[in-house]
Protein backbone atom coordinates (compact mmCIF):
# COMPACT_ATOMS: atom_id res chain seq x y z
CA UNK A 1 0.00 0.00 0.00
CA UNK A 2 1.21 3.78 -0.82
CA UNK A 3 1.61 5.76 1.86
CA UNK A 4 3.72 9.12 3.27
CA UNK A 5 7.13 9.40 5.09
CA UNK A 6 5.55 11.25 7.73
CA UNK A 7 3.24 8.17 8.62
CA UNK A 8 5.92 5.60 8.75
CA UNK A 9 8.54 7.61 10.51
CA UNK A 10 5.38 8.87 12.81
CA UNK A 11 5.74 5.04 14.16
CA UNK A 12 9.42 4.15 14.13
CA UNK A 13 10.27 7.54 16.14
CA UNK A 14 8.05 6.71 18.68
CA UNK A 15 8.89 2.79 18.82
CA UNK A 16 12.21 3.38 18.73
CA UNK A 17 13.59 1.93 15.24
CA UNK A 18 14.02 3.31 12.16
CA UNK A 19 12.78 2.21 8.25
CA UNK A 20 15.25 1.77 5.46
CA UNK A 21 15.29 3.55 1.86
CA UNK A 22 16.61 1.71 -0.72
CA UNK A 23 16.59 2.84 -4.20
CA UNK A 24 16.21 1.41 -7.29
CA UNK A 25 17.03 1.87 -10.74
CA UNK A 26 15.59 -1.25 -12.27
CA UNK A 27 12.91 -4.06 -12.09
CA UNK A 28 15.49 -6.40 -10.01
CA UNK A 29 16.47 -4.44 -7.36
CA UNK A 30 12.65 -3.13 -7.09
CA UNK A 31 11.02 -6.53 -6.93
CA UNK A 32 14.11 -7.54 -4.40
CA UNK A 33 13.20 -4.66 -1.90
CA UNK A 34 9.66 -4.99 -2.50
CA UNK A 35 9.65 -8.87 -1.68
CA UNK A 36 11.98 -8.45 1.59
CA UNK A 37 9.50 -5.55 2.98
CA UNK A 38 6.68 -8.20 2.51
CA UNK A 39 8.32 -11.18 3.80
CA UNK A 40 9.76 -9.46 6.86
CA UNK A 41 6.58 -7.57 7.30
CA UNK A 42 8.68 -4.14 7.16
CA UNK A 43 7.27 -0.86 6.58
CA UNK A 44 10.10 0.17 3.73
CA UNK A 45 10.67 3.27 0.83
CA UNK A 46 11.67 2.56 -1.84
CA UNK A 47 12.46 5.25 -5.12
CA UNK A 48 15.28 6.72 -6.67
CA UNK A 49 17.83 9.40 -6.48
CA UNK A 50 18.56 12.65 -9.11
CA UNK A 51 22.05 11.77 -9.24
CA UNK A 52 20.64 8.35 -10.59
CA UNK A 53 17.89 9.78 -13.03
CA UNK A 54 21.04 8.33 -16.27
CA UNK A 55 19.94 4.82 -15.36
CA UNK A 56 15.56 5.21 -15.05
CA UNK A 57 13.81 8.05 -15.23
CA UNK A 58 10.99 9.56 -12.88
CA UNK A 59 7.98 8.41 -15.33
CA UNK A 60 9.76 5.15 -15.56
CA UNK A 61 9.83 4.54 -12.14
CA UNK A 62 6.76 5.05 -11.59
CA UNK A 63 5.28 3.20 -14.10
CA UNK A 64 7.58 0.26 -12.30
CA UNK A 65 6.80 1.19 -8.68
CA UNK A 66 3.43 2.53 -8.07
CA UNK A 67 1.38 -0.77 -9.85
CA UNK A 68 4.20 -3.03 -7.32
CA UNK A 69 3.50 -0.79 -4.32
CA UNK A 70 -0.43 -0.91 -4.48
CA UNK A 71 -0.65 -4.39 -4.65
CA UNK A 72 1.49 -4.97 -1.57
CA UNK A 73 0.22 -5.58 2.13
CA UNK A 74 3.36 -3.70 3.75
CA UNK A 75 3.61 0.14 4.03
CA UNK A 76 5.44 1.83 1.46
CA UNK A 77 6.58 5.20 0.59
CA UNK A 78 7.43 5.74 -3.12
CA UNK A 79 10.40 8.89 -2.50
CA UNK A 80 12.46 10.60 -4.54
CA UNK A 81 15.64 10.96 -2.64
CA UNK A 82 18.08 13.95 -3.12
CA UNK A 83 15.93 16.11 -5.77
CA UNK A 84 17.78 19.00 -6.69
CA UNK A 85 16.28 20.73 -9.14
CA UNK A 86 12.83 22.39 -8.93
CA UNK A 87 11.07 20.98 -11.72
CA UNK A 88 12.58 17.23 -11.44
CA UNK A 89 10.73 17.35 -7.97
CA UNK A 90 7.87 18.35 -9.38
CA UNK A 91 7.56 16.19 -11.96
CA UNK A 92 8.26 13.23 -9.41
CA UNK A 93 5.05 14.91 -7.34
CA UNK A 94 3.09 14.68 -10.33
CA UNK A 95 3.95 11.62 -11.29
CA UNK A 96 2.67 10.16 -7.78
CA UNK A 97 5.25 9.80 -5.70
CA UNK A 98 4.17 10.03 -2.08
CA UNK A 99 7.31 11.63 -0.79
CA UNK A 100 9.98 13.94 -2.24
CA UNK A 101 13.43 15.44 -0.89
CA UNK A 102 14.04 18.76 -1.85
CA UNK A 103 18.19 18.91 -1.04
CA UNK A 104 19.46 22.54 -1.30
CA UNK A 105 21.97 21.78 1.28
CA UNK A 106 24.35 23.10 -0.71
CA UNK A 107 23.14 26.40 -1.29
CA UNK A 108 23.13 29.37 1.74
CA UNK A 109 21.56 28.88 5.32
CA UNK A 110 18.31 31.21 3.79
CA UNK A 111 18.35 30.10 0.28
CA UNK A 112 18.03 26.42 2.01
CA UNK A 113 15.13 28.01 4.38
CA UNK A 114 13.06 29.66 1.72
CA UNK A 115 13.47 26.86 -0.91
CA UNK A 116 12.15 24.26 1.56
CA UNK A 117 9.45 25.93 2.79
CA UNK A 118 7.99 27.08 -0.39
CA UNK A 119 8.77 22.97 -1.29
CA UNK A 120 6.75 21.71 1.60
CA UNK A 121 3.33 23.36 0.86
CA UNK A 122 3.30 22.48 -2.47
CA UNK A 123 4.44 18.44 -1.32
CA UNK A 124 1.68 19.27 1.22
CA UNK A 125 -0.71 20.34 -1.25
CA UNK A 126 0.08 16.92 -3.26
CA UNK A 127 -0.78 15.06 0.00
CA UNK A 128 3.05 14.20 -0.03
CA UNK A 129 5.62 14.58 2.41
CA UNK A 130 9.01 16.42 2.48
CA UNK A 131 12.53 16.05 3.19
CA UNK A 132 15.13 18.33 3.43
CA UNK A 133 19.21 18.46 4.50
CA UNK A 134 20.50 21.14 6.73
CA UNK A 135 24.50 20.69 6.94
CA UNK A 136 25.93 18.83 4.31
CA UNK A 137 26.16 14.87 3.74
CA UNK A 138 28.92 14.80 0.95
CA UNK A 139 31.27 12.42 -0.99
CA UNK A 140 33.51 10.13 0.34
CA UNK A 141 35.87 11.02 -2.08
CA UNK A 142 39.41 11.29 -0.68
CA UNK A 143 40.29 14.90 -0.10
CA UNK A 144 36.92 16.46 0.31
CA UNK A 145 36.13 18.22 3.69
CA UNK A 146 32.84 16.55 3.48
CA UNK A 147 34.57 12.55 3.63
CA UNK A 148 34.21 10.41 6.24
CA UNK A 149 36.27 11.40 9.55
CA UNK A 150 37.15 14.72 8.35
CA UNK A 151 38.17 17.02 10.55
CA UNK A 152 36.05 19.86 9.61
CA UNK A 153 33.01 19.87 10.58
CA UNK A 154 31.69 23.62 9.48
CA UNK A 155 29.57 21.29 7.16
CA UNK A 156 27.77 19.38 9.83
CA UNK A 157 24.43 19.94 11.15
CA UNK A 158 24.01 22.51 14.11
CA UNK A 159 21.60 21.91 16.99
CA UNK A 160 20.27 25.36 17.16
CA UNK A 161 20.05 26.12 13.02
CA UNK A 162 17.79 22.56 13.39
CA UNK A 163 15.25 24.10 15.35
CA UNK A 164 14.30 27.06 13.40
CA UNK A 165 14.91 25.12 10.09
CA UNK A 166 11.54 22.25 10.88
CA UNK A 167 9.80 25.38 12.48
CA UNK A 168 9.84 27.67 9.52
CA UNK A 169 10.12 25.26 6.73
CA UNK A 170 7.52 22.71 7.98
CA UNK A 171 9.53 19.63 6.69
CA UNK A 172 8.07 16.46 7.66
CA UNK A 173 11.80 14.85 8.23
CA UNK A 174 15.51 16.14 8.47
CA UNK A 175 18.45 14.88 6.84
CA UNK A 176 21.85 15.76 9.56
CA UNK A 177 25.21 15.51 8.75
CA UNK A 178 27.13 13.99 11.89
CA UNK A 179 29.79 12.36 10.02
CA UNK A 180 29.01 9.92 7.31
CA UNK A 181 29.14 10.33 3.75
CA UNK A 182 28.05 9.28 0.33
CA UNK A 183 28.79 6.13 -1.74
CA UNK A 184 32.00 3.72 -0.81
CA UNK A 185 34.08 4.89 2.24
CA UNK A 186 37.69 5.33 1.72
CA UNK A 187 38.13 5.46 5.55
CA UNK A 188 36.52 4.14 8.81
CA UNK A 189 33.55 7.42 9.80
CA UNK A 190 33.62 9.34 12.76
CA UNK A 191 29.85 9.46 13.71
CA UNK A 192 29.47 12.44 16.13
CA UNK A 193 26.68 10.90 18.13
CA UNK A 194 27.07 14.02 20.90
CA UNK A 195 25.93 16.04 18.20
CA UNK A 196 23.03 13.39 17.13
CA UNK A 197 21.93 13.34 20.70
CA UNK A 198 21.78 17.17 20.93
CA UNK A 199 19.55 17.41 17.54
CA UNK A 200 17.27 15.11 18.95
CA UNK A 201 16.38 16.71 22.07
CA UNK A 202 16.32 19.81 20.02
CA UNK A 203 13.55 19.00 17.84
CA UNK A 204 10.68 16.41 17.16
CA UNK A 205 10.80 16.00 13.46
CA UNK A 206 12.00 12.66 12.08
CA UNK A 207 15.71 12.61 11.74
CA UNK A 208 17.47 10.50 8.80
CA UNK A 209 20.57 9.47 8.19
CA UNK A 210 22.47 9.58 4.66
CA UNK A 211 24.82 7.50 3.64
CA UNK A 212 24.29 4.37 5.11
CA UNK A 213 26.50 1.88 3.02
CA UNK A 214 29.44 1.08 4.77
CA UNK A 215 28.75 1.46 8.33
CA UNK A 216 28.89 -0.98 11.06
CA UNK A 217 25.99 -2.43 12.31
CA UNK A 218 26.71 -1.13 15.65
CA UNK A 219 27.17 2.13 13.85
CA UNK A 220 23.65 2.04 12.47
CA UNK A 221 22.39 0.66 16.26
CA UNK A 222 23.96 3.51 18.41
CA UNK A 223 22.05 6.21 15.78
CA UNK A 224 18.64 4.21 15.82
CA UNK A 225 19.22 4.94 19.89
CA UNK A 226 19.94 8.43 19.60
CA UNK A 227 16.69 9.37 17.27
CA UNK A 228 17.63 8.44 13.43
CA UNK A 229 13.89 6.95 12.18
CA UNK A 230 15.22 6.44 9.03
CA UNK A 231 18.52 5.30 6.70
CA UNK A 232 19.22 5.92 3.31
CA UNK A 233 21.28 2.28 1.49
CA UNK A 234 21.96 2.44 -2.01
CA UNK A 235 25.36 1.48 -2.50
CA UNK A 236 25.38 -2.04 -0.57
CA UNK A 237 22.64 -3.22 -2.70
CA UNK A 238 24.07 -1.74 -5.88
CA UNK A 239 27.02 -3.68 -5.31
CA UNK A 240 25.04 -7.11 -3.70
CA UNK A 241 23.60 -7.16 -7.45
CA UNK A 242 26.65 -7.02 -8.89
CA UNK A 243 27.68 -9.97 -6.27
CA UNK A 244 24.85 -11.81 -7.50
CA UNK A 245 25.67 -11.44 -11.20
CA UNK A 246 29.32 -12.41 -10.77
CA UNK A 247 27.77 -15.64 -8.64
CA UNK A 248 25.67 -16.44 -11.66
CA UNK A 249 28.34 -15.93 -14.27
CA UNK A 250 30.91 -18.48 -12.15
CA UNK A 251 28.14 -21.19 -12.18
CA UNK A 252 27.79 -20.95 -15.78
CA UNK A 253 25.18 -18.23 -16.50
CA UNK A 254 25.45 -17.19 -20.57
CA UNK A 255 22.33 -14.79 -21.02
CA UNK A 256 21.14 -11.64 -19.01
CA UNK A 257 18.10 -13.90 -17.64
CA UNK A 258 20.17 -16.14 -16.06
CA UNK A 259 21.76 -13.81 -14.11
CA UNK A 260 18.65 -11.79 -13.21
CA UNK A 261 17.37 -14.42 -10.16
CA UNK A 262 20.37 -14.12 -8.36
CA UNK A 263 20.93 -10.39 -8.87
CA UNK A 264 17.59 -10.44 -7.10
CA UNK A 265 18.21 -12.61 -4.69
CA UNK A 266 21.47 -11.24 -3.26
CA UNK A 267 19.92 -8.17 -2.92
CA UNK A 268 17.10 -9.32 -1.20
CA UNK A 269 19.33 -10.99 0.92
CA UNK A 270 20.79 -7.67 1.92
CA UNK A 271 17.44 -5.92 2.23
CA UNK A 272 16.59 -8.11 4.62
CA UNK A 273 19.73 -7.83 7.27
CA UNK A 274 19.00 -4.41 7.14
CA UNK A 275 15.41 -4.51 7.93
CA UNK A 276 16.76 -6.35 10.83
CA UNK A 277 19.39 -4.26 11.94
CA UNK A 278 16.99 -1.56 11.72
CA UNK A 279 14.45 -3.11 13.78
CA UNK A 280 11.88 -2.77 11.39
CA UNK A 281 10.70 -6.45 11.05
CA UNK A 282 7.56 -7.31 11.89
CA UNK A 283 6.58 -3.54 12.37
CA UNK A 284 3.99 -3.11 8.89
Amino acid sequence: MLVTLKEVLGDAQKQGYAVGLFNTVNLEMAKAVISAAEESRSPVIVGSAEILLGHCDIPQLADILLPMIQKSPVPIVLHYDHGLTYDRVIQALRCGFSSVMYDCSGCSLEENLKNCREMASIAHAFGASIEAELGHVGSGAAGSKESAGGEDHSVYTQPDQAKEFVEYTKVDALAVAIGTAHGPYLKTPKLDLQRLEEIRRTIDTPLVLHGGSGLSDQDFRNCIERGIAKINIFTDIDQAGCRGACRAMEAGAACLTDLMPEITAEIQATVRHKMELFGSVGKA
